[in-house]
Formats: structure tokens, C-alpha cells, sequence
């Protein structure tokens, strides 16, 4: 099946947790933060702008603060025409992937990359941990918290929230600087993360407690 056509919905930024929240709190000097798949091919299917325009503000100031605070910050991007080695299974449900278009891949217009500070980890999977050196890079800098923008939410979010877990890194999912299908999809995605792997926050949470380390 193809991306299908996204319909504007209100971004949530809490859902009812059936568990109290988790008390960590984000720490500078152990914290990364991930912009998941923010490339144009994968925000072409949203039909309202003004939700995209949202989304992307509210990364740009987490990352702004992250910066501030010597956070390191990763990208993931996929590349164009992958081959079905590099794309595995992925075919059979999304077809071919992007195409190989000098725009297609590029991260969107107000997120680009900081050459000398950011850096795009090359993505052939839902998770941003798989087939991707994020884990090593996270050991090397002796980080253990990860803070999680981007889309799909219910997609490769919540996999690579989920993966992180596993490897016993803390994730910081904010709700509100994500997109996703629908908010029947993105409100399930938070909800999984809250109850199994996450700290769910909302984008003026995040940087009300990033705003406390300057």
C-alpha cells in the first residue's frame, strides 16, 4: 500500500494513562535528541499545511534548546531508489519507497541539519536503531536518555522508542512534535509508548524542563 492522504487533525499532547507517569526527568549531559524521518516525501501526503508548519516549529525549538545545552541531535533520513536488499520487507507493504528525487529526501524546509553539529543517520527500517550506527553513537557519548520527534508516530516512532528500551536508554516521546495517520492512530501510538517503554511529554513540557539545565 502507498502513504495514503493525511486529513488535518489537532496534534495531542497527553492521552489517560492506565499507569502514573514516569518521574524521570531529561538530564543535558545524558540526553540525545532524534528527528525521525522529517523528509519531505514522508510529509507530502498531509493535506494541511498549517498542521505540518506546527509540527516542524515546535521541533525546531526543542532542537534550538538542545543545542544550547550541547545535546546531540540526530536525524534519520531514508534514501531514494532502495534496493530490496536495503529495503527488506518494507516492500511488501509500503511498495518501492521514495523515489530518487533530489527533493523527495531532503529534510524539510525549517529543520535542516546543522552540517558542523547534526548528524543524518542514512534509515532502511521502522526502527531508527536498526541497520543505523545510533546505538554505537549513543554508547560513545555515554547517553542514555533519548528524546523522540517526528513521524510516523505509531510507525517508526514507536519502534524506536521501543528499541531503546530494550537497550536500556530512557525515552522522551513528545507527543505534539509528532505526526501520524490520524489522532485515532497517533493518540494509540502514545498511549502504547506511555504504558510499555516511554516518558510521554508535550512540546512546552519538554522545553520547560530543558529551559531549567540553561
Amino acid at each position: 500500500m502507498a502513504i495514503p492522504k493525511i486529513m488535518e487533525y489537532r496534534a495531542p499532547n497527553e492521552v489517560a494513562l492506565q499507569r502514573k507517569p514516569l518521574d524521570w526527568a531529561v538530564e543535558p549531559s545524558r540526553a540525545a535528541l532524534l528527528i525521525h524521518d522529517m523528509q519531505n516525501y514522508f510529509l507530502a501526503p498531509y493535506a494541511s499545511k498549517a498542521f505540518i508548519d506546527g509540527v516542524i516549529q515546535r521541533i525546531a525549538a526543542i532542537k534550538e534548546c538542545c543545542h544550547a545545552l550541547n545535546i546531540p541531535v540526530y536525524y534519520t533520513a531514508q534514501p531514494g531508489n532502495q534496493s530490496k536488499d536495503d529495503r527488506g520487507l518494507l516492500t511488501d507493504f509500503w511498495g518501492p519507497g521514495m523515489p530518487e528525487q533530489s527533493n523527495a529526501k531532503d529534510i524539510v524546509a525549517g529543520l535542516e541539519p546543522d552540517a558542523d553539529r547534526d548528524e543524518v543517520l542514512v534509515k532502511h527500517r521502522y526502527s531508527a536503531f536498526a541497520k543505523s550506527p545510533l546505538l554505537k553513537r549513543m554508547q560513545e557519548g555515554q547517553r542514555d536518555q533519548l528524546i523522540i520527534c517526528g513521524v510516523y508516530a505509531h510507525i517508526g516512532c514507536l519502534v524506536t522508542a521501543t528499541e531503546a528500551f530494550m537497550c536500556d536508554i530512557q525515552p522522551f516521546v513528545v507527543a505534539d512534535a509528532m505526526g501520524d495517520f490520524s489522532l485515532d492512530l497517533h493518540e494509540m501510538a502514545i498511549r502504547h509508548m506511555a504504558n510499555c517503554s516511554s516518558k510521554i511529554m508535550s512540546c512546552n513540557d519538554m522545553l520547560a524542563e530543558l529551559g531549567k539545565a540553561r
